[in-house]
């Protein structure tokens, strides 16, 4: 029977490692589009263009991530 119990402390691990990996890669895209569009903003000095444009670019990476992490699994 501790065989069992280790096998279900595994799968439990494994799932929350999955599901941590999964929220880190969405905050760090998203971040690092973030401050790529304000630095850009801040050069340009055209203020809600490139923080739109690389934030959107961010959450679509995030998305896109996301979905390959899943397929792989």
């Amino acid at each position: 029977m501790p065989d069992k119990s280790k096998r279900q402390r595994g799968g439990v691990l494994r799932a929350l490692s999955f599901s941590s990996q999964v929220g880190l890669t969405m905050t760090a895209c998203v971040f690092i589009g973030v401050f790529a569009g304000q630095y850009l903003d801040k050069i340009t000095g055209l203020p809600p263009l490139f923080l739109l444009t690389f934030s959107l670019l961010g959450m679509a990476s995030a998305l896109w991530s996301v979905y390959t992490m899943m397929k792989r699994k």
